[in-house]
């Protein structure tokens, strides 16, 4: 069980990016793909995630937990993604940009607010609910970017270079947060980056691309 990329190829017109992969990442298990800026790395995961640009071709099949994903619209696959920038909504509150990745079928209003709650205890920002996401600083606002992502309960969590805007206290500290909270879940984690440490930090399989 986990996620499997099965013969994935991806090119730009004649020119192949990304030369047929397989890829295993069990639940629970994290895999890293290095590679120098343009060799295809956040193309990848835009085609796991099911929003690679049309500009791109790709072959291959993506499963996850055994069903293949490959044809589904984004929002069916249950992928979470988490960005090089945090992505927060300026406009809302802190706690609105938690409730927002809230399952619409958690209607009653308290039991969202309990699930913005856990979040915040768990990401140490307790009572932070009204905060201005401007007032946060850039690690805060990088946890509080990894429990919204972890609220819309993810099959499968992609790492498109998150911790490159951290200082290298808190780019340790950040990775080792992102883990623990996926292993948590039990979630397969396929982390894209350039950074040796980053991928020597997950501890599992390094692909390479663009070698």
């Amino acid at each position: 069980m986990g996620l499997k990329l099965e013969s994935v190829r991806i090119a730009l017109g004649s020119f192949v990016l990304v030369p047929p992969l397989d890829v295993a990442v069990a639940s629970g298990e994290r895999v890293a793909v290095m590679g120098p800026s343009g060799c295809g790395k956040s193309t990848l995961l835009a085609y796991i995630a099911g929003t690679m640009d049309s500009a791109f071709t790709a072959t291959g099949r993506v499963t996850i937990d055994d069903e293949d994903i490959t044809a589904l619209a984004p929002e069916r696959r249950k992928i979470g993604v988490l960005f090089q920038d945090d992505l927060l909504f300026p406009h809302l509150s802190v706690g609105d940009n938690l409730a927002f990745a809230l399952s619409p079928t958690l209607r009653k209003r308290a039991a969202r607010r309990e699930a913005v709650a856990q979040a915040l205890a768990e990401a140490d920002l307790k009572g932070f609910e009204e905060r201005d996401p401007a007032t946060l600083s850039g690690g805060q606002r990088a946890r509080i970017a990894l429990m919204r992502t972890l609220l819309a309960q993810p099959r499968v969590l992609l790492l498109d270079e998150p911790f490159n805007n951290l200082d290298a206290r808190l780019r340790q500290d950040f990775r080792r947060f992102v883990f623990e909270h996926a292993a948590d879940r039990g979630l397969p984690i396929l982390l894209v980056t350039h950074d040796v440490a980053d991928a020597e930090a997950v501890g599992g399989q390094i692909i390479t691309l663009g070698a």
